[in-house]
């Protein structure tokens, strides 16, 4: 042992038995703090005072954690994505005319004048299924055991979506969209409470983004899916059913699954037990907390009155607008620049990467550059502004690039979302806070993407859909000015904190106390 009481026998080495103030560590052996719903479930197994961590260690933890979860999160948004997007592929294959989603208003004209509306509230039903879920699932997820709660709400997904497939009216989809948005609320908010209870505020930013790309590589892998379904001829179901047959059976195998994810480090079943003291003593220094079961209506009630949630609030939904349309109207937007079903399709694949490449790149550079978030997210805005530009004031001749280009460029919305999320959740502490910040965030998720088809008029379509695109680049100005504003206060908060008198001695024993982020002030904000 070294004068820091660091063991030197290599990285097999477990964590070091001197606490970083001299005082001893228990034991593994010996009795810790028993569980408790009123606490964070750290404080079972970790000491009052900082364990010196051997570096090789620690990193071993994370790679098994890593490995653990991230391709399950990976999997998991991704069929969410999927499942959502397949609406817009689906229309292409007949389902438009066999759910009479399509109005005919004016037949006189040529081509008749047509509404589809009822397509725009289709895809809008499904987020008022997920504002409805949001709440009572994620109270679930913090109050029961989260990997049984999952596996049990996910294989109930998978049947809803399989069940897609017997819809046959447009008032028995709008039906089926609602309940299939309430059960799918729970992915996004468990998975943000998952990674922040798993990692530090450092390491955050760029695991968000692995399980976020899913979004762009599953525009891919759903484009390619669907592309292969176009190809069928015969059978005694439409093409658009055997999509949702797919992606429900998916889905329930994803369900299964989630069965094995533990409900927190605290008792990781893929850890051995001194990895479970590592993992947990990782998250002391950035005093975010690790688990508590336990809701607490002080800190709601601080969450409710936190001018940075309302600002991320505001932010998300301003910026999934885009999506809104984009999931449900893609293929549909593309197919109107000549483009047949099938090229529509395949166009998907563009926008795909550049959410899948720009997702990871910002994750990426802000695990390595300290408060680099908000810059990022400014930045990746003026794309997605000018995406708009591009299809709104170019010429839609047949096969005509510009608008495809401008379509594309508008993948930058991912980026943009996965910053978003990124600095909602790295910015709280407390377990009831942190629920409650996951939950806001997809509450102005569904917001946006309630409003984005809306913008949509089928009667505008001879200008280019002029409310969808003017809408769009406001609602992106209004995500820059509120990134500004939450840049400045942050900082200022930052600023505050530095300027206090703290006893570092104290830092060590508050950071399993399920505290929040106001009443910690050994917590930084990440900018």
């Amino acid at each position: 042992m070294d004068s820091e009481g660091q063991d030197k026998t290599g990285p097999s080495a477990t964590a070091t038995v001197q606490p970083s103030n001299g005082h001893r560590q228990p034991d593994h052996g010996e009795q810790l703090a028993a569980p408790s719903f009123e606490k964070d479930a750290a404080a079972a197994i970790a000491p009052d005072h900082a364990i010196v961590l051997d570096k090789a260690v620690a990193r071993r933890v994370q790679r098994k954690i890593d490995w653990f979860l991230i391709p399950i999160m990976w999997v998991g948004y991704g069929l969410v994505y999927y499942d959502k997007a397949i609406l817009g592929s689906a229309v292409l294959f007949g389902m438009t005319a066999d759910l009479q989603l399509r109005v005919v208003l004016d037949p006189s004209t040529t081509p008749p004048k047509t509404s589809t509306q009822r397509l725009s509230w289709a895809t809008s039903m499904f987020y008022f299924g997920m504002l409805a879920g949001l709440y009572p699932l994620t109270f679930l997820l913090q109050r029961f055991n989260m990997g049984r709660v999952l596996c049990g709400v996910v294989i109930i997904w998978g049947l809803i979506c399989m069940l897609t497939a017997t819809v046959t009216s447009w008032q028995g989809l709008f039906a089926q969209r609602f309940f299939l948005g309430f059960v799918e609320s729970i992915i996004p908010t468990g998975f943000m409470c998952i990674v922040s209870g798993y990692y530090t505020q450092e390491e955050q930013a760029l695991r968000q983004s692995w399980w976020f790309s899913s979004t762009g590589a599953w525009t891919i892998i759903g484009g390619a899916l669907n592309y292969g379904f176009a190809q069928i001829t015969g059978g005694s179901l439409k093409r658009w059913q055997y999509i949702y047959l797919l992606a429900g059976a998916l889905t329930i195998g994803f369900g299964c699954v989630c069965f094995w994810i533990p409900n927190s480090a605290v008792d990781a079943w893929f850890l051995t037990k001194e990895e479970r003291v590592v993992a947990v003593e990782r998250l002391r220094k950035g005093q975010t907390g690790v688990r508590c079961q336990m809701v607490k209506r002080e800190q709601l009630r601080e969450a409710v009155l936190d001018v940075k949630i309302w600002l991320v609030f505001f932010m998300m939904a301003a910026a999934y607008t885009v999506n809104g349309a984009v999931s449900g109207f893609g293929p549909l937007i593309v197919s109107t620049f000549g483009y047949t079903t099938l090229e529509s399709i395949l166009l998907q694949f563009p926008l795909g990467g550049i959410v899948f490449i720009f997702v990871l790149l910002t994750g990426y550079l802000s695990s390595r550059i300290r408060n680099i978030c908000l810059i990022q997210l400014i930045l990746c805005c003026f794309p997605v502004i000018a995406g708009c530009i591009m299809i709104w004031k170019s010429d839609w001749y047949h096969h005509a690039p510009t608008p495809v280009a401008g379509y594309t460029i508008i993948g930058f919305f991912g980026p943009v979302v996965f910053l978003i999320i990124n600095i909602g959740m790295a910015n709280v502490a407390g377990a009831t806070k942190k629920s409650f910040t996951a939950a806001a965030i997809f509450v102005a998720y569904c917001v946006g993407n309630i409003v984005g088809p809306q913008l949509i008029k089928t009667q505008t379509l001879d200008r280019h859909y002029p409310e969808l695109w003017l809408g769009l680049i406001i609602c992106y100005c209004l995500v820059i000015i509120l990134a500004v504003t939450l840049y400045f206060h942050l900082r200022r908060e930052n600023r505050k904190r530095d300027t206090l008198v703290l006893d570092e001695a104290e830092r060590d024993k508050m950071a399993f106390r399920d505290l929040t982020d106001r009443e910690n002030p050994y917590f930084r904000y990440v900018l």
